[in-house]
């Protein structure tokens, strides 16, 4: 489905959101990832259990990479329907899955994961969450506040939200959001396990 938005603006970003860091973040976590494919000591089992989770993760992704687009407007359609941050969930899955499948000595791969919950739930979602729903609640006012009460943050509601826009997914979105190399470094990885499994 292509997509009929042909001009987009870029949406304004916090003040507060610090570039440094989050290019930091990025490296420390392709680094860990490196390091569990390295050290990793993957059996049949493992690697096919922690792929059901990598499977759902990146499913939700790429199909939140379809409905979002950088403008000044409020997206709720697709998963953000059920969810205000399908992608974050998207990425604690596969992280999940990873970590289930690397299976590291001295089961150091939980340790890895525990650790990884900590950042995520303890600073990483909190900072997001301070600082993404005061951006939107300036942009879009009552209507991200009748958004943001009824849709979760993370888990996603059993039923869609009523209100949400109906827009559908398109592949261009998806490409501009580069999630096509997350499909590809994703298959690549579990590829690399399957051989060190089987050997």
């Amino acid at each position: 489905m292509s997509d009929p938005t042909r001009v987009e603006s870029a949406a304004p970003t916090s003040r507060s959101y610090n570039r440094w860091l989050g290019r930091a973040r990025l490296v420390l976590l392709f680094a860990a990832l490196i390091l569990l494919l390295a050290w990793s000591e993957p059996t049949p089992f493992s690697v096919s259990f922690g792929f059901i989770f990598i499977f759902v993760g990146e499913s939700i992704r790429f199909w939140a990479a379809g409905h979002l687009h950088k403008t000044t407007r409020l997206i709720t359609s697709g998963p953000y329907r059920y969810t205000r941050n399908p992608l974050y969930l998207g990425r604690l899955l596969i992280f999940t899955g990873f970590a289930l499948m690397t299976r590291l000595p001295w089961s150091l791969h939980l340790a890895v994961l525990a650790l990884g919950y900590a950042i995520f739930f303890i600073y990483y979602l909190p900072r997001k969450e301070r600082v993404e729903p005061a951006r939107l609640r300036a942009l879009h006012g009552a209507r991200y506040q009748r958004y943001f009460s009824a849709v979760p943050s993370l888990f996603p509601r059993r039923s869609p939200w009523p209100h949400a826009e109906r827009d559908g997914w398109y592949s261009s979105r998806m490409l501009r959001n580069r999630e096509h190399w997350m499909v590809i470094g994703l298959a690549l990885a579990t590829i690399l396990l399957l051989v060190r499994a089987y050997r």
